[in-house]
């Protein structure tokens, strides 16, 4: 790689990191080519990437950014997950490394700060920001559904009154 290929690298990390909710960083222990591509394909899959890219390259490109201190997990053989929902790409490592002993999760940032392989996972662990919405949507709903039950209610007991009222006449 010369000098204008790694430039142009650091500067697509940069971006990459400026623009992301969530970096995980992951330790491969000698993935096969088979089995990096399916973690690439879910990640994908979840709004997320994941990318190799030289630790050198990645702490430069960390520099200016609110995951700086994420150089003391780059070391070794690693990996780099990123998405913007704070939860997707934590989410699929940790589901990826239950089922794959050959994928280690170091670290990771959420935001400015500082998560180690407990706290990523504690981070997976949390419902994702669309499961989020869905629930406040439920709850925002849920006291119009109740007001509409106990208005019906009524008109409907007494449909049943009624109802019981006729059939005891007709027998």
């Amino acid at each position: 790689m010369d000098r204008s290929q790694k430039a142009d690298s650091v500067a697509q990390l940069n971006a990459i990191f400026n623009e992301v909710g969530v970096v995980v960083v992951t330790r491969n222990l000698g993935l096969s080519v088979a089995q990096s591509t399916d973690l690439r394909q879910k990640m994908r899959d979840a709004g997320a990437s994941y990318k190799v890219a030289k630790n050198r390259l990645a702490m430069r490109a960390l520099e200016e950014t609110p995951y700086k201190g994420l150089e003391e997990f780059l070391t070794g053989p690693t990996a780099i997950a990123t998405s913007v929902d704070p939860v997707a790409a934590a989410k699929v490592a940790i589901d990826f490394a239950k089922s794959n002993d050959k994928l280690e999760i170091v670290g990771g940032s959420m935001g400015g700060q500082l998560l180690d392989a407990e706290g990523v996972k504690a981070l997976a662990s949390m419902p994702s920001l669309d499961e989020l919405r869905a629930k406040l949507v439920g709850l925002v709903n849920a006291p119009a559904t109740k007001i509409a039950q106990l208005s019906t209610a009524p008109a409907a007991k007494l449909a049943r009154v009624f109802g019981a009222y006729a059939a005891k006449d007709a027998a």
